[in-house]
């Protein structure tokens, strides 16, 4: 009568409870539905009791080992990303690009916040990275660096995104006064031509290899998949990213995810500390964001400091509470140009954050050391903010220079 029935053990049991409610947040409330719904069966599956699929060489095993571990789906997802980004409202207002370096700050002070509390290096990299709200970013920097903590840091970064509507509007209230959130920002009358969007993903491919070499698979994917939505002989290709290699390769990376989280593993004290050190990430860049808004707004710029929430990769997520946040206090005011300006600037600057950074922790090692720690703030922060300023300077000359190459053909 022993082996008639078989019953979860109770950490079991808890974790399954944690996977049917995520797949409740996914279908009920429709948070983050294509990657919560995967991630939820995937912890539903590993935590049944003697479950075959919680073996090594089970197929989600295979998923992890094969998709994630090598760092192939996370890629293949920015291939998807980069063919549906815009970057349109970036190359009419460059100078928000601002807001994709600020953005980036919250990685690398909870990063120190993670080594103060004993995590070594690897591990607070990892950890620090949940503050971009870039899942596939964090997936790659966590399974080069700390791969026994890939499934907390994962689950914690599309939870995050998924929450964006819940954890960043009390943080915009209580940083902004109601006048700021009124400020309205002027429309861009800046003509983008067809010759400056094909241009700027080679631009940033280039100029950003110069200053970060590990950000080089992350940030050519996510262009690769903008060549072959803007090039304009891909479409069925673009078409391809967009659609079918998205939904496979997000519904193969969720499921292989979930798999991660069996209940002797993921139920401990360090992954509640994980959970909450992101979003401490999360909310410190959003923070940051706001009050250099509020600080260019109090010198005399015509900015929304609301706008400075947009500056992480949540993209169009934050981008569009931006705008809802503005219309709330007034209905003709549209923020939602330069919100997904800063959006996009804060995606470019989330996967070149975690390059840097990827690059600097491999240099120094896996130590616990909170001066080295505070070195890689300082240098990664610098080389983020001087990539970001370089890059908005090159829009400008792209700009300059494509005005200089169509007026002939206009006289």
């Amino acid at each position: 009568m022993e082996n008639f029935i078989y019953l979860p053990t109770l950490k079991q049991a808890v974790m399954i409870l944690v996977g049917l409610l995520l797949t409740y947040l996914a279908v009920r409330q429709k948070y983050e539905p294509l990657l919560l719904l995967p991630i939820g069966i995937g912890i539903l599956l590993v935590n049944l009791p003697l479950s075959p699929l919680a073996e090594t060489g089970s197929f989600l095993d295979l998923l992890f080992q094969y998709g994630v571990v090598n760092e192939f789906f996370p890629l293949l997802i920015f291939i998807s990303i980069g063919a549906m980004m815009d970057f349109r409202p970036l190359l009419e207002k460059p100078w928000l690009i601002i807001f994709g370096a600020v953005g980036q700050i919250g990685i690398f002070g909870s990063m120190i916040v993670a080594l103060l509390l004993g995590f070594s290096l690897f591990e607070a990299a990892s950890i620090g990275v949940i503050g971009s709200a870039d899942g596939p970013t964090s997936i790659f920097v966590t399974s080069l660096l700390a791969p026994q903590i890939l499934g907390t840091v994962t689950l914690a970064a599309y939870s995050y995104m998924a929450l964006v509507p819940i954890i960043q509007p009390p943080i915009m209230r209580l940083l902004t006064t109601k006048k700021e959130r009124m400020v309205r920002m002027e429309i861009s009358a800046v003509k983008i031509n067809d010759g400056m969007i094909k241009t700027f993903p080679y631009m940033i491919v280039i100029l950003t290899s110069f200053l970060s070499p590990m950000s080089i698979p992350l940030i050519g994917a996510l262009m690769f998949g903008n060549i072959l939505a803007t090039s304009g002989v891909t479409e069925m290709l673009a078409k391809t990213a967009k659609e079918t290699l998205a939904g496979l390769v997000t519904l193969l990376l969720g499921i292989a995810v979930g798999s991660t989280m069996k209940a002797d593993i993921f139920l401990r004290a360090d992954t509640l500390l994980i959970f909450a050190l992101g979003l401490l990430a999360f909310a410190l860049s959003t923070a940051i964001g706001i009050l250099v808004g509020k600080g260019l707004h109090a010198a005399g710029l015509k900015v929304n400091p609301l706008i400075g929430a947009a500056g992480l990769s949540s993209f169009p997520m934050s981008a569009r509470l931006v705008h809802i946040m503005g219309q709330k206090e007034d209905r003709h005011n549209y923020l939602m140009m330069p919100a997904a300006s800063a959006n996009v600037s804060g995606q470019i600057g989330s996967v070149l954050a975690g390059g840097v950074l990827l690059d600097l922790a491999l240099r120094f090692g896996n130590i616990s050391s909170v001066w080295v720690g505070v070195q890689i703030l300082l240098q990664g922060m610098g080389k983020v903010l001087l990539a970001l300023v370089l890059i908005g300077i090159c829009i400008y000359l792209l700009r300059w220079l494509m005005n200089r190459i169509s007026k002939p053909a206009n006289t």
